[in-house]
């Protein structure tokens, strides 16, 4: 593997994570939306708002910049997966388009509360339709049931993705953003009984993702997929596993008995930043599987379908000097509106 291609494809893995740790705890809260419960609802939606106003829409960079690595960079991973995951994919479009819209409109139309309620429905149950979908696409690219020579519609364009290992992880995928969620989401909490309200919420979601991680590594045992064993026996898989497990004690510990806000949402991002490694290893660097007509499994690997040297030497100078105006950009616009809730002792 080059340098450039490297580099390329250290750009697309940091930009899949920053969109997992700030646009998918934008998605957890919206999950969360639909679990207040009775009492304190304003006060809820009010932190949520506000934690989540005015830099929710940068998060949409990350997905950006991942699209634009995989056209430029792969051509023909995009394609495949474009093409033959374009129902999913529409889905999280939809989803995206409909919780940006209800957000929105739900905080200017605000002179009849049956529209506000309309639009928080709305806002709560496409942020859970997004992330699913998020799960389930990329559920089918380690799932190994994409056939690109299918002969009709169903094996090509839904098998791949209408599968209980796909739905499985889609379920994954939204209670690990409810919990990045409620991490985030103490920290913006100043009174009392609402930061209480949102460590319980952290209890469900905790209990969420290891109910269905578990399920999902059961699902995959049960489809018989062929990277369960790979996981397994993948050393860098199961330190991150490890790791990740192991945090959740001092995760906990800092929620509840510390004082600090950075420190929580610090050991909650490191969590699903292991998650992501560990599954990032396990295949690599094979991009996604591939089921031909005798039901052989073929990997399409990043090394050989990376685009010509001279585009890969474009794409990295250009997300390089991308990089020196995203990232001052966002660290000057976090500490405009975020520096004193992220300092703040609770």
């Amino acid at each position: 593997m080059t340098f450039t291609l490297a580099g390329i494809l250290f750009f697309l893995g940091a930009s899949l994570l920053f969109y997992i740790l700030f646009g998918g705890a934008d998605f957890g809260a919206g999950i969360l939306e639909l679990f207040l419960g009775r009492q304190h609802q304003d006060q809820q939606r009010e932190v949520i708002s506000h934690a989540m106003a005015p830099v929710w829409e940068a998060n949409h960079v990350w997905l950006i910049l991942v699209v634009v690595i995989l056209f430029m960079g792969f051509p023909e991973i995009y394609s495949i997966a474009s093409i033959q995951l374009h129902l999913p994919i529409i889905a999280i479009l939809m989803g995206i388009v409909a919780r940006g819209c209800a957000f929105t409109f739900r905080h200017y139309d605000v002179l009849d509360k049956t529209y506000y309620r309309t639009y928080s429905r709305i806002f709560s149950f496409s942020s859970l339709w997004t992330a699913f979908f998020i799960g389930v696409t990329g559920g089918s690219l380690l799932a190994g049931k994409i056939d690109p020579s299918a002969p009709d519609f169903y094996s090509l364009y839904v098998a791949s993705w209408l599968n209980p290992f796909s739905f499985t992880l889609g379920v994954f995928v939204c209670a690990l953003f409810s919990l990045l969620a409620s991490v985030y989401l103490v920290g913006e909490s100043h009174e009392p009984f609402v930061r209480k309200i949102f460590l319980t919420k952290y209890r469900w979601a905790q209990a969420g993702v290891l109910i269905s991680g578990a399920a999902v590594f059961l699902m995959a045992q049960l489809e018989h997929l062929p990277w369960i064993r790979t996981y397994m026996q993948n050393s860098l898989s199961l330190t991150c596993m490890g790791l990740a497990t192991l945090l959740w004690v001092p995760l906990g510990i800092s929620l509840t008995r510390g004082r600090s806000v950075f420190f929580p949402r610090l050991i909650g991002a490191s969590i699903a930043g292991l998650v992501l490694v560990g599954w990032y290893s396990i295949q690599f660097p094979a991009a996604l599987l591939l089921r031909d007509a005798n039901g052989s499994l073929r990997a399409v690997s990043f090394t050989e379908t990376a685009a010509p040297v001279s585009v890969q030497s474009a794409l990295l100078g250009a997300l390089t000097v991308g990089s020196l105006l995203i990232f001052p950009a966002l660290a000057y616009l976090l500490k405009i509106f975020k520096w004193d809730d992220r300092n703040q002792k609770i």
